[in-house]
């Protein structure tokens, strides 16, 4: 399917008018090669209304937006899509309450909700790993890196960071989220974001040491003296962790939960990673793709992240604000 994207405000007000052409986009989207049944794969269908689409093979009932995070909307299309389009066409990124502003929307939490079903969509089911030289390190969210000591606090957040040698320039990013900076979460990080054969640059931290063992070659600089700083032995993950600090505090305020933490950083690396787009109207294609190619997410799973996700953060419940950035820490078994 060739790429279907407005290239301007203009065309996209005309473009998506109507709630039908907002469906049958969709339906582009979601079946590039024609309909599939989701239940028997036949391509044969017919219609029931303006809505619904039945198989006519075993009759299975559907829609364009069943199985998508617009499943069980009673919003019109053309307002979800006016959503994605301002939330993809702002360069540093958008805040619930710009979107509620900017859409007209009753409530804050509508547009909070809204938001968080975007960054869901945001990673895109079976991206590419990073490749060729990349360096890794940790951050911690919550405090200057310099004022820490170790690599383990209850009350600030731990995030690993990869970044992609381009040259002297940056590539692609990947960030998550991580309870400790032990050998075998870094080890699980590093085989699920780059691929084998790659060369990976870190710091002497004791937690890298088997690296070579998971099909990477390993690269490792360590600080030489008490003046030399790891923003200079690894430049371009320490700018990436700088850009990203400034985001959170200037877009977010800096106040972001660790329970959604990850999905902010996903929001960030769908951003940073097609930061050289020559149109803001790809960006808004890439996310209605990836919208109608994951599961639904409902409410209960975005305010309750710790019940569906793998990477859990543990400890005890806290709340700091150092360094302008506010993050709230919560065990998975509060309520």
């Amino acid at each position: 399917m060739e790429e279907e994207y407005p290239r301007s405000l203009m065309e996209f007000e005309k473009k998506f008018a109507t709630e039908e052409s907002c469906r049958e986009y969709l339906f582009r989207m979601r079946w590039p090669e024609g309909f599939c049944c989701p239940r028997c794969g036949n391509p044969v269908f017919w219609t029931i209304g303006k809505v619904l689409i039945r198989c006519a093979a075993c009759r299975h009932l559907t829609s364009v937006t069943a199985g998508t995070i617009f499943q069980d909307t009673h919003t019109p299309l053309t307002v979800w899509f006016r959503a994605i389009w301002w939330v993809t066409t702002q360069k540093n990124g958008a805040s619930a309450l710009g979107l509620q502003r900017i859409l007209g929307l009753k409530s804050y939490e509508t547009a909070w909700t809204w938001l968080h079903k975007f960054r869901r969509a945001m990673v895109r089911p079976g991206r590419e790993l990073l490749s060729g030289r990349v360096e890794v390190d940790e951050c911690y969210i919550g405090a200057p890196e310099e004022e820490m000591r170790g690599r383990g606090s209850a009350d600030k957040a731990l995030v690993v960071v990869a970044v992609e040698e381009n040259g002297s320039a940056i590539g692609r990013i990947r960030f998550r989220l991580i309870p400790n900076a032990s050998a075998a979460t870094l080890n699980k990080f590093l085989l699920e974001s780059i691929a084998p054969g790659s060369v990976v640059h870190t710091d002497g931290w004791r937690g890298y040491r088997r690296v070579t063992s998971c099909g990477f070659v390993h690269e490792v600089t360590v600080l030489k003296s008490k003046g030399e700083k790891a923003s200079e032995l690894l430049p371009r993950v320490h700018l990436v962790i700088s850009l990203l600090k400034r985001w959170l505090m200037g877009t977010h305020q800096g106040a972001v939960s660790h329970k959604h933490l990850d999905y902010y950083l996903d929001e960030f690396t769908f951003r940073f990673n097609r930061r050289k787009s020559m149109n803001r109207g790809k960006l808004f294609y890439r996310l209605v793709q990836q919208a109608v190619a994951i599961e639904p997410v409902p409410l209960d799973k975005i305010l309750h992240p710790e019940k569906k996700q793998a990477r859990k953060l543990h400890g005890r419940k806290a709340l700091t604000k150092v360094a302008g950035i506010t993050l709230v820490s919560k065990p998975a078994n509060a309520a």
